[in-house]
């Protein structure tokens, strides 16, 4: 089952334009994809994966990444 959670998050202003600009160019995304593929990714060159457990997530955020990046926003 995929849950969301919605997050508020304050950005700074050039990054906000920045992603208006992106939106504009690419209409098959939206702001909930791009701060899924960023998040996700992050996550990825963040992480590790030393423990059972941190090796699972760090899977879990490798497939919401390539799910985010590959799949059209329904």
């Amino acid at each position: 089952m995929n849950a969301t959670v919605s997050i508020l998050a304050e950005i700074p202003e050039e990054l906000h334009e920045s992603l208006l600009g992106f939106l504009e160019t690419h209409p098959d995304w939206d702001h909930d994809r791009v701060f899924c593929a960023a998040l996700s990714l992050f996550l990825l060159q963040n992480g590790n994966s030393s423990t059972p457990d941190a090796s699972r997530s760090y899977r879990r955020a490798a497939r919401v990444y390539l799910d985010t990046l590959f799949k059209h926003a329904v």
